[in-house]
């Protein structure tokens, strides 16, 4: 298997963020973006998560980043504030080797440790493998929403998940 090292973010990770985002942008319904952001878009978005000191994790072989995956608020209004929502992408060339599966394990550690009580994943109905990734790292499915999203002329509906993290927070 090859060997995948998670490291925190830098920002001239920016360029190859991009690249990954932009593939889920331009060809599917993972993300309900209709534009791709620039790397200098990623590179602000990214830099502000970081500042927050919220969980943002990069996968690399080598020195290719093949991915990453992120937590912060699920909302921003601040009763909101011990709740987060994850988001995970993996280059397309390196799905179904566990990655994914790694990304999220660190993720939830971090967010654990960063004090987030639970956390919240909103995923595209249909996207089984996103769901069963959530479901093997112990997200329960909260309710689904059809017809929410409109892209590439189609409605397409979401789910919610949730994982609690710190229940016993108060």
């Amino acid at each position: 298997m090859t060997s995948i090292i998670l490291r925190p973010y830098s920002s001239s990770d920016a360029p190859a963020l991009s690249v990954i985002y932009a593939h889920y942008v331009k060809n599917s319904v993972v993300t309900f973006d209709l534009d791709a952001p620039d790397a200098n878009q990623i590179e602000r978005k990214f830099s502000a998560i970081a500042q927050m000191g919220h969980p943002l994790v990069i996968a690399e072989i080598g020195d290719e980043v093949v991915g990453f995956a992120y937590a912060t608020y699920y909302r921003e209004r601040p009763a909101y504030r011990f709740t987060c929502e994850n988001a995970i992408y993996l280059s397309p060339d390196h799905l179904g080797k566990g990655f994914g599966s790694r990304l999220l394990g660190e993720l939830l550690k971090k967010s654990k440790q960063f004090g987030f009580k639970q956390m919240v994943a909103i995923i595209t109905l249909g996207t089984a493998n996103s769901i069963a990734l959530h479901k093997k790292h112990g997200f329960e499915i909260l309710g689904e929403f059809p017809d929410l999203g409109f892209k590439f002329d189609s409605w397409h509906g979401i789910i919610h998940m949730q994982k609690k993290l710190n229940p016993d927070l108060k």
